[in-house]
């Protein structure tokens, strides 16, 4: 797979939000990542579905929508009639991922699952399978601004290790903490696609930055 950036809305200007996912949209950038918290799950509250659908008319990009939500199986069709390409929820927020994968597939989109910094990599053996892509967090979800988990890229390492023992193309891709300054080390690790918020929207020039992210 080609490298790929996700600029996370989440640190896009709220008050102008259209403009900024037309400058996504005008970037290198292949997809766009919405954070959906609900105050539970994780402390913050963020996008719900008049956000998403809004962003869903402002671009045709693949829209890769990050549930930080506690029972997410009651939620996933919604946000994929909203215009979700990939829901992608939380392995610590479920009590039956394979159930939670089924709803997403059934809805027509892709299914990812994410793993908190403490969860173990190999918690995800029984699910690899069914998804098409694991989110590693290198932060604690929540929060933008925080600082990249050095301990991140062997999870990523590992990550992709047990995706090739297992045959399968999973895609894996990173949250947190993320910008020019360390893109090349997680690519290198074995991610796919990586997330940045403050680094692309905190930047002077935001579409130079998701460049130099691609080419690090």
């Amino acid at each position: 797979m080609n490298r790929i950036v996700a600029p996370s809305m989440l640190s896009a200007d709220f008050g102008h939000l259209e403009r900024d996912t037309r400058m996504v949209d005008a970037s290198a950038a292949e997809w766009v990542h919405i954070d959906v918290m609900d105050g539970v799950f994780v402390p913050n509250i963020s996008f719900g579905f008049p956000v998403l659908k809004a962003i869903r008319k402002a671009t045709p990009k693949f829209l890769d929508v990050h549930l930080m939500i506690v029972n997410p199986e009651k939620y996933v069709k919604r946000f994929v009639e909203a215009g979700a390409d990939l829901v992608t929820f939380h392995y610590e927020a479920s009590d039956d991922p394979a159930a939670c994968i089924g709803l997403i597939r059934e809805a027509g989109a892709k299914a990812g699952i994410s793993i908190k910094p403490a969860t173990p990599v190999e918690a995800l053996r029984g699910v690899l399978p069914q998804v098409d892509l694991v989110l590693v967090m290198s932060v604690e979800p929540g929060f933008g601004g925080q600082s990249f988990i050095p301990g991140s890229l062997e999870k990523v390492a590992q990550l992709r290790a047990m995706a090739r023992e297992m045959g399968l193309g999973t895609i894996i891709e990173v949250d947190g903490g993320l910008s020019s300054h360390n893109a090349g080390a997680v690519y290198g690790a074995g991610a796919d696609v990586l997330v940045a918020g403050n680094a692309v929207f905190g930047a002077a020039d935001p579409q130079a930055e998701i460049v130099k992210m691609l080419n690090a």
